[in-house]
């Protein structure tokens, strides 16, 4: 059975129970600041369990991709090494919100299983709950007992514990009991020498859970009590990868077709061959598993980076690129040229990969470059380090600033170290690692309160499309206390003109005010699972009363002008570069705007300012916004509406109209183009291959920069002694200045040549090296010009100098002849990090070149004094 036909059979089998089958949500998630990703099929339906919102149906079933490398759901590391853990997979599942329960849920898993993918029913196992000790509330689950020993014998019938078999969304929560559903693939021999019973849960590659049927009834709150929900859920979810591997009789999810395309072209391109060599073929796994992650990931929107959501990217990628260094000798780009295979094989179920599939490639063979490059500077740098070092144990510090500076893999280093007959510190390393996660943990640790409830049932709606005020009723409200922000309250009300932060939109600020005449002041608006969420420093004294809140008009309206300009921007794109231009991401803030776009090359001086002006047309043509709120998805897709990839809409949008600029959009708007006043582009550049940025600005930043620019020229031209032609005037300086310089470089060079000729003479030779330290007049360029020329001369040179081109300022310099620091183990970077500390600074280089630089010049004679204790 082909994987497509397994998934359809899924989705089909659901349908006919009447179940509504929905897409897999964007796996980058939007409004839940718990996750950075999906990693569990229930995630984009968190909202409905919680009661925060409708679904479309009671009865919902899909195919959602998830991807799980950080937090509490991490396989990373497992990647490559077993055949079952994946970064990114699909999870099958079918949700019950308040309709059936337990009775159905596992019926119907037999049945499927069973009889519609005829699975053999004797290689089956499935666990419940069996209660635990340390909460009271939590009794065995013998409802799920009773209803499972009705069809398979109750010796395959395993009581788990609480890890195993009691799922928890998260500290606070929906939660409840769960029945996983086990296969034994194994041998009929293996069988005979080992129970199944005895390997569920024990990580053995061939008895696997695929099926995890929750049961939700409970919400875990705060102070770690549970309370039944009011309404009981079913949340499924069956590991899409597992159930093909079983289903397709193969012993591993990599034997699969839904890997063995991309293994095959992994081979080719590397010239290996599967199957045949294990460190190859863990490689192989790693690279087929992490291309699939990090494709998705960019199709959905989230571009590799530096931070947040976009590192684990970027770690991800990184991981795959060092396997194929290090085992398949790939030191070329070669993981993007995989993506047309996945394209082909996952474009029908996912057709965002079709439709991304250039943007894919070019993002990821640049990021390969990229890191290849790092990793050929790391070797030096770790050759560096080799040699310095006087024993064989190489230092946890360096390998860690290492690994934390350049970006250089840890276990990389270790097998250098290990082929050239050295060893890696691993205990000052994890030390120095641990003392940095501590660090990132202690700075984003939080803790949340549970809600304190005013208004039962109280309904949110957002009014802030239409007014800037209203009078509102606190409904609920809670603590939330970390080390970033110290303690705030989130609020809730009945209804709000706050709008929240989305789309790339800032949330709005403001006040509330109570009829006593007491003000809270509301710092930022945020939406959580579809609760529109109000943070605040102080509670208000009188939570039952009415309040009258009001939004930071200015500020709404600015962002507004930024918001609109945005939807310009991208029509002006798409007309001036071409239809190929789509969305990849937006800020929208009150004094600037951020847009990031897909396209393959710099901007020309005459593109930028023909954006600009058509921009700016459209805004002297006053066009009126037409708005449309409420519609079908399709209905605005039909009237020429963009929808953006990485988006998740519901059945009803939003249209935004600005004369032929139309896009779905649920942020603020100005009522005319004219509001906005004009549109300056401040900067155009790159994010990564085929995606630019461009940061602009309207209204008021626009009449700031204009007036800065205008003073700026005013105190250039009073420079200039008010010269009619400022340009040509600024020409003619930097021509002078130009000769000049190169005036100054020779005679520099010159005063180089003659004090090399006197220092010759002031050498001493200690212990068969030539040595030198001595303070000198010259800039950084004349002392490196000076060491080398000096260095030609001995080979066995130890040259230290010392310069001050101000009271301030302080500078030492190291210069050690190359055969000198490999064969004595020199090293110029640790002379000048040790004395650099006399002259209150610090440095660093290679062992046979380093500089410092400081602010006490008067501590350089004690370090011309202490650079020879080196030799002793």
């Amino acid at each position: 059975m082909k994987s497509q036909d397994i998934r359809a059979t899924f989705l089909n089998f659901f349908q006919e129970k009447a179940h509504l089958i929905v897409p897999s949500a964007p796996m980058v998630t939007k409004d839940d600041p718990t996750l950075m990703f999906v990693n569990a099929g229930m995630a984009p339906f968190k909202e409905y369990f919680l009661g925060n919102g409708t679904p479309k149906s009671n009865r919902i079933t899909d195919s959602q991709k998830c991807l799980r490398v950080s937090g509490k759901h991490n396989d990373l590391e497992e990647v490559g090494y077993d055949t079952y853990h994946h970064t990114l997979f699909e999870m099958l599942g079918n949700w019950s919100f308040g309709d059936y329960f337990r009775e159905e849920a596992i019926a119907w898993a037999w049945e499927l299983l069973t009889e519609v993918y005829k699975i053999d029913k004797d290689i089956l196992y499935v666990t419940v709950f069996e209660g635990s000790d340390d909460d009271d509330n939590l009794k065995m689950d013998t409802d799920a007992y009773d209803i499972w020993k009705k069809l398979i014998p109750e010796d395959r019938i395993l009581k788990g514990n609480k890890k195993d078999n009691f799922w928890e969304m998260g500290e606070q929560g929906p939660c409840g009991p769960c029945s996983e559903i086990h296969v034994d693939i194994r041998s009929a021999e293996e069988k005979a020498k080992v129970p199944g019973s005895s390997l569920i849960n024990e990580d053995h590659p061939h008895v696997v859970e695929i099926w995890n049927l929750v049961f939700m009834q409970f919400n875990r709150k705060a102070n770690g009590t549970l309370e039944e929900l009011p309404n009981k859920h079913i949340d499924t979810g069956m590991g899409f990868e597992r159930l093909c591997m079983v289903l397709q009789n193969v012993q591993s999810n990599y034997d699969t077709d839904v890997f063995k395309p991309i293994i095959r072209e992994i081979s080719t391109i590397t010239n290996t061959k599967y199957g045949t060599n294990e460190q190859q073929d863990i490689a192989t796994r790693v690279i087929s598993d992490h291309v699939r992650a990090v494709a998705f990931s960019i199709a959905d929107g989230q571009l590799p980076s530096n931070t947040g959501a976009g590192y684990v990217i970027r770690r991800i990628l990184r991981r795959a690129v060092r396997y194929g260094f290090t085992f398949l000798d790939k030191k070329e780009p070669f993981i993007y040229r995989l993506v047309a295979v996945l394209s082909e094989k996952m474009g029908e179920a996912f057709p965002e990969l079709k439709s991304q599939k250039q943007l894919i490639e070019n993002v990821i063979k640049e990021e390969e470059t990229s890191f290849l490059r790092t990793l050929d500077q790391g070797l030096v740098l770790l050759d560096g380090i080799i040699a310095s070092s006087n024993t064989k144990e190489i230092s946890g510090e360096k390998v860690f600033e290492l690994y934390d500076t350049f970006g250089f893999p840890v276990d990389l280093t270790a097998l250098i170290l290990s082929e050239k007959g050295y060893t890696l510190d691993e205990k000052g390393f994890k030390e120095h690692l641990q003392k940095q996660k501590n660090r990132s943990r202690a700075a984003s640790e939080t803790s949340t309160e549970d809600w304190t409830v005013l208004l039962d049932d109280a309904i949110e709606e957002f009014i802030g499309y239409d007014s800037l005020q209203a009078n509102v009723k606190l409904t609920r409200y809670r603590k939330v206390t970390s080390k970033k922000d110290g303690e705030m309250f989130q609020l809730v009300f009945n209804l709000t003109p706050f709008y929240p932060e989305g789309g790339g939109q800032v949330g709005d600020k403001g006040y509330l005010k109570d009829t006593h005449g007491d003000v809270v002041y509301i710092l930022d608006t945020k939406k959580e699972n579809n609760v529109i969420i109000h943070l605040t420093k102080n509670l208000p004294k009188h939570l039952n009363e009415s309040f009258k809140a009001v939004v930071d008009e200015k500020q709404r309206h600015r962002t507004e002008c930024n918001h609109t300009a945005t939807h310009l921007l991208h029509q002006a794109l798409r007309e001036i570069l071409g239809v190929h231009v789509e969305q990849k991401g937006s800020a929208v803030h009150s004094k600037y705007l951020r847009f990031d776009f897909s396209h393959f090359s710099k901007l020309t001086v005459e593109q930028l300012r023909d954006v600009e002006n058509f921009v700016n047309s459209r805004i002297s043509g006053k066009l009126p916004l037409i708005e449309k709120r409420n519609i079908p998805m399709q209905e605005a897709i039909d009237d020429g509406a963009m929808a953006l990839f990485g988006e998740k809409y519901g059945d009803t949008v939003r249209a935004i109209k600005f004369g032929e600029s139309i896009e779905l959009c649920g942020g603020t708007h100005v009522k005319n183009t004219s509001d906005i006043w004009h549109f300056k582009i401040k900067s155009e550049g790159a994010v990564a291959s085929g995606i630019r940025r461009i940061e602009a600005i309207t209204n008021d930043a626009v009449k700031d920069f204009y007036f800065e620019n205008n003073r700026d020229l005013f105190e250039i031209k009073d420079l200039l002694n008010n010269t009619k032609e400022p340009v040509k005037a600024v020409q003619k300086l930097q021509e002078e200045n130009a000769a000049l310089q190169k005036q100054i470089e020779q005679l520099l060079k010159d005063k180089a040549q003659n004090l090399s000729g006197e220092l010759k003479n002031q050498i001493q030779e200690i212990n068969g090296v030539q040595f030198l330290a001595t303070k000198v007049d010259l800039d950084q360029t004349g002392i490196k010009n000076l060491a080398f020329s000096l260095g030609k001369e001995h080979k066995n040179a130890f040259l230290f100098f010392a310069s001050s081109a101000s009271k301030d300022k302080a500078m030492l310099t190291c210069y050690i002849s190359k055969e000198l620091a490999n064969e004595r183990g020199y090293d110029a970077g640790k002379v000048v990090r040790e004395l650099g500390k006399l002259i209150h600074g610090g440095g660093g280089g290679q062992n046979f070149f380093a500089t410092a630089g400081g602010k006490n010049p008067g501590g350089i004679p004690k370090a011309l004094e202490k650079a020879k204790e080196y030799l002793v």
